[in-house]
């Protein structure tokens, strides 16, 4: 995957099994174009089609200002109904190939996370921030609203009341802010955050593949379902992990007491 070029993402191997795709237009704050949208549905569809062994992924930003300040509103400017709604809908299906990702998706925020950028980490797993980063869905402002998930993902995150507050005022909110509400995991010095965050990505790639991919996508899934139907979906999915070399690898490995040697087969 590595060696594909692609206009505005920048794609990293920094760990064994491990991806980070970066949205590289820093001198724009990595605002999303419709050339954004179509790499990263690019990207995330080969993901879902093939995970070419890769274990987790990270999705980032360039440069120290902004992760993602959200939609590209210089290439909107002067658009076209018409125009606009088909930019959308390639937005939509970039936010599906990402929810999609059978792969655990981890977000590193490093720094400004508006609009269309706050979206894009709420479709990922979790996220690490920077102490420097702010949050923020401000379509409301500009007269439209958030069209990539962000008035579903956002009160599954916060929770309602929260969500209607900040999708209806459009007023940004802190990195605290978004650590206390649920929206990253971890606060992060600026200078560390990629360190922290791939290390918590090479944790989980050294994890059996087959495990994690399932297990998230039983939480994933059972989280839409009421709890008895959701407890039969996970029997589902474990069932489908006990024929695996990897289950024998690592009861094998626990009692050897070394360290397992996952396959993902």
């Amino acid at each position: 995957m590595k060696d594909r070029k692609y206009e505005t993402l920048a794609l990293e191997e920094p760990g064994e099994h491990l991806l980070v795709v970066r949205i590289n237009r820093p001198e724009v704050r990595n605002a999303i174009s419709t050339q954004v949208g179509a790499d990263l549905h690019d990207v995330f569809t080969r993901l879902i089609n093939d995970t070419q062994d890769y274990r987790a992924v990270i999705l980032t930003g360039s440069g120290d200002k902004a992760f993602c300040a959200g939609g590209d509103l210089k290439e909107r400017n002067g658009m076209t109904d018409e125009a606009w709604m088909k930019q959308h809908a390639l937005f939509e299906r970039m936010t599906l190939s990402l929810l999609d990702c059978p792969i655990p998706l981890i977000g590193a925020v490093n720094g400004a996370a508006f609009g269309g950028g706050c979206e894009l980490i709420l479709t990922c797993d979790f996220a690490y921030a920077s102490t420097a980063a702010r949050f923020g869905l401000p379509e409301i402002t500009l007269g439209i609203m958030p069209g990539a998930g962000g008035t579903q993902f956002l009160p599954r995150t916060v929770g309602a009341r929260r969500a209607k507050e900040i999708v209806l005022t459009g007023k940004p909110f802190t990195a605290e802010q978004a650590l206390e509400w649920g929206v990253v995991n971890r606060l992060c010095a600026p200078e560390k955050l990629m360190e922290e965050t791939i290390a918590t990505a090479q944790a989980i790639a050294n994890n059996a593949p087959i495990a994690t991919r399932q297990a998230k996508r039983s939480m994933h899934y059972g989280m839409q379902m009421d709890i008895r139907s959701a407890l039969f979906f996970e029997i589902d999915v474990y069932n489908k992990m006990v024929g695996t070399q990897d289950r024998l690898e690592g009861v094998r490995a626990f009692n050897e007491k070394r360290k397992p040697n996952f396959k993902g087969k």
